[in-house]
């Protein structure tokens, strides 16, 4: 193994107990605003919320209302979980022949669809598919929330009006799709300097530099004052469909107008005196669940055991459910985050553009960057997930809510195809080797989700060597840029208290306690 980083420098996040709430997402300033939701006397669906738009501004290139997601909930004096699904779904009025192939072989390994023409299912308006965020949100709002719509948004609203921060993390991100970025000139307008280089502030820069997010404010002043629905029926969906239809997509008024999130009874097994409830339908639960039905239960971890569990689920999944994966320049980014209440409710959701940047396409009426949902469709027809109209897209996205005795846990990721074995992994580690929270996240992990098992370098030896025995194998050091194991989040209760941890090498990601704001 060669690498220009240290191998000897070790990075940990706090795990702190708490009687009272607790929030882990991508971001620090989301986590504060769950926080402070929990401080504020709600519950955890206020608080899931507010952080799901609160994210949509703060990391904009991973999810926000032009995208998707799902979420999965546990209330606490019902004892039930629930599944709410608001993926995306191709327009009505999509031409699979607008699509047409190159004939000029695959896009890359990982993402074995044949190239389109012009990349037009991955960049651009004609990627646009018909975002459930916004339906999703007012969905688990009506049915549980506590506190009123427009206090759940405020605090997201205020971070667009004085404009999220730039800094190197975020200039890191924005000059891998730099490129592709350039190549609108309303999404270059906020985020590149002279429509080719990041903006960010000097090496000894005494000032922050804040990105202008004017035009996201006011649609989140105008959800605030009309509600969801206008997102939907209303003057936002106007704006976003002319836009969109401007800068060559299909979505319609009638696709925005027709659009439903729906609940759906979870997937439910048995792990010894666990239950794992997971998201049922076109995402990475079936695969989990698979996961789960070729692992013995050890008692104990065996990674080997693990990655063949592993490398089976996804190949099953590959066979019946569409070649999903990241597209060569273009990875799968999403924003996972968890939450727990100090009554015990729970959400797990996951929210997501697709690649980073989505589209590449920023609705320049509503400020709000637009999901490539597109991109996860086969292009070639006759195949399990080939292009169609009206037709929801398969995602990788794994929310988890596991039940214990004692309590359980909610855990899910960001990174693509690699969310399902980071979850997988994570949840194995706390029931079948009865981790803690901490201990878990700090274990090192393995990613089989393409043809070469991808190790982290810090486990042990002889744990390599049986994985490289079984399987093509490749030790990495962890690090901050790229995450090879995905990006999770999880918030714990044991016994009426809780705690929470976010991926111990991202730099922004954080778990706030209601006492920590």
């Amino acid at each position: 193994m060669q690498t220009n980083f240290s191998t000897t420098q070790q990075t940990r996040k706090r795990v702190s107990e708490t009687d009272l709430g607790v929030v882990a997402t991508q971001h620090s300033q989301a986590s504060r605003v769950g926080a402070q939701v929990l401080k504020d006397g709600g519950d955890a669906v206020d608080a899931a919320i507010a952080v799901g738009f609160a994210l949509g501004v703060v990391e904009p290139w991973m999810s926000g209302p032009g995208g998707g997601g799902a979420m999965l909930i546990w209330r606490e004096d019902e004892q039930k979980a629930y599944a709410l699904n608001f993926g995306m779904v191709s327009p009505a009025a999509l031409d699979p022949a607008d699509y047409p192939l190159t004939g000029q072989g695959r896009v890359s390994d990982l993402f074995p669809w044949p190239s389109v023409e012009d990349d037009r299912n991955v960049v651009g308006a004609t990627a646009i598919a018909i975002p459930g965020m916004v339906a999703g949100m007012e969905a688990a709002h009506r049915r549980f929330a506590t506190m009123p719509w427009g206090d759940l948004l405020a605090p997201a609203r205020d971070i667009a009006r004085a404009g999220p921060l730039a800094d190197w993390y975020s200039a890191l991100l924005t000059t891998s799709s730099a490129r592709l970025i350039a190549q609108d000139p309303d999404l270059a307008a906020i985020f590149l300097e002279d429509g080719t280089w990041p903006r960010i502030g000097g090496w000894t820069a005494t000032r922050q530099q804040r990105l202008d997010f004017s035009g996201m404010a006011a649609t989140l002043d105008r959800l605030i004052e009309a509600g969801a629905r206008d997102f939907y029926e209303g003057d936002i969906a106007a704006a976003l469909v002319a836009d969109v239809q401007g800068k060559g997509g299909s979505l319609s008024r009638d696709d925005l107008r027709n659009y439903v999130a729906a609940f759906h009874e979870p997937l439910g097994l048995d792990r010894g005196a666990a239950r794992i409830h997971a998201m049922p339908g076109l995402t990475a639960g079936p695969t989990l669940a698979d996961y789960f039905a070729r692992l013995p239960v050890s008692g104990h971890l065996d990674v080997p055991a693990m990655a063949d569990a592993l490398f089976g689920a996804y190949e099953h999944r590959l066979a019946t459910m569409g070649h999903d994966g990241e597209t060569h320049g273009s990875p799968a980014c999403t924003s996972h985050f968890s939450i727990v209440d100090r009554h015990g409710n729970m959400v797990a959701l996951t929210q997501t553009l697709l690649s980073i940047f989505g589209s590449r396409t920023l609705s320049q009426s509503t400020g709000l960057l637009m999901n490539n949902g597109i991109m996860w469709f086969d292009p070639e027809p006759g195949k399990p997930n080939s292009l169609a109209p009206g037709k929801p897209c398969l995602m990788n996205i794994c929310p988890t809510i596991v039940r214990e005795p004692s309590g359980g846990f909610a855990v899910g990721a960001s990174g693509g195809r690699k969310i399902m074995g980071a979850v997988a992994q994570l949840a194995t580690m706390m029931t079948d080797a009865g981790m803690s929270l901490e201990e878990a996240f700090h274990h090192p992990r393995i990613d089989c989700s393409g043809e070469v098992l991808i190790a982290d370098a810090a486990l042990p030896r002889e744990v390599l060597e049986t994985l490289s025995a079984g399987h093509r194998t490749e030790a990495r050091p962890n690090m901050t840029y790229p995450f090879a194991w995905a990006c999770p989040s999880a918030v714990h209760r044991i016994d009426g208290r809780n705690a929470g941890c976010t991926e111990v090498m991202s730099p922004w990601a954080d778990a706030l306690r209601e006492d920590d704001v």
